[in-house]
């Protein structure tokens, strides 16, 4: 038993290994095909290819397999919606079109 997750354990660094290696060779090339030749930005290495995906995953979040996550807000957002009274919906449209501009529910609340 422990020998499969040993090699569950290597499997998973090689993988590991060779997708930092093919994002960061793929963001490396291009960077170096489009930002010198578009903004006359330096060329980059294989580090600062890393060193730039890196900073996208802290700035931004990405590359995760969250997917549900959204659809989860969507799902708590109609249910409150169902739970509102005629005069607390009109109230809440009304607060969002001072923020947001029209609001439109959510498309299963309105069936209700």
């Amino acid at each position: 038993m422990r020998r499969n997750w040993v090699a569950m354990g290597v499997k998973f660094v090689i993988f590991a290994v060779l997708f930092v290696t093919i994002f960061g060779y793929g963001v490396m090339r291009l960077w170096n095909w489009l930002m010198p030749a578009l903004f006359g930005w330096h060329v980059i290495g294989f580090w600062q290819a890393i060193g730039i995906l890196v900073l996208s995953k802290i700035l931004f979040g990405g590359f995760h397999g969250r997917h549900g996550r959204p659809m989860r807000w969507r799902h708590r957002m109609t249910e409150r919606w169902e739970r509102m009274t005629p005069e607390e919906r009109e109230k809440f449209r009304h607060s969002m079109r001072g923020r947001c501009g029209p609001f439109d529910p959510p498309a299963a609340a309105t069936k209700a």
